[in-house]
């Protein structure tokens, strides 16, 4: 069985989003995004992780590549170059890629397509789709810096991981809430992760509420 047949591959009828898994640290971030779109049940999720994404997600979340298949709606092969993302006419709305590591986000600003993970991004681009690099690393090199120019200017989003505090965040999930709502909206997707804000009444009656 491949990867590609595993979950529900049929048509869905839901617009497709593709994820992308690097071997950057914080695998966690697209933990919670899967299982936010999993709950949301607006899109088809298409996945595919790096061979580096193998070990970070060993190392920091305790597991496999495997482990994921039933967050997502299809998993594919890293290597499958045939796959149904790989190409331009299997439409879908964009990828995002969380997190990003260096390396992927070189590939990207240079169209080398070494893995299906980073061709899938480059058909986003050529396709003039929505394509999102949750870059993670710091501090940054010129080399990095100039990476993201060079992919912004091709039409890519680069979204940082910042943790933002003006919804006054309690806990860890609630910083991660906040990040996968900030990359649903990059696409259009209404979701209720997290407060937006409000102005600042908004915040005092946040404030308020953890008081109680």
């Amino acid at each position: 069985m491949s990867y590609e047949s595993v979950g529900d591959a049929r048509a869905s009828g839901r617009p497709r989003l593709i994820i992308g898994i690097t071997g950057a640290s914080a695998p966690h971030l697209a933990i919670h995004l899967l299982t936010a779109l999993q709950r949301l049940k607006t899109v088809e999720t298409h996945l595919v992780v790096s061979r580096a994404a193998h070990r970070t997600l060993e190392l920091e979340a305790g597991l496999r590549p495997e482990d994921l298949r039933g967050l997502a709606d299809v998993q594919h092969q890293r290597g499958d170059i045939a796959a149904s993302i790989a190409s331009g006419s299997f439409l879908t709305m964009g990828m995002v890629v969380v997190p990003c590591s260096m390396k992927t986000l070189a590939a990207v600003a240079h169209g080398y397509s070494d893995d299906l993970l980073a061709r899938a991004a480059d058909v986003c681009l050529k396709e003039r789709r929505r394509l999102v690099l949750v870059t993670r690393e710091t501090p940054l090199s010129l080399v990095h810096l100039r990476n993201m120019t060079a992919v912004t200017e091709a039409g890519a989003i680069v979204l940082p991981p910042v943790p933002a505090f003006y919804q006054q965040p309690a806990s860890i999930e609630d910083l991660l809430a906040h990040l996968s709502g900030k990359i649903l909206d990059q696409f259009g997707i209404e979701h209720d992760l997290s407060p937006r804000w409000q102005g600042p009444a908004g915040v005092r009656q946040l404030a308020g509420g953890l008081a109680r």
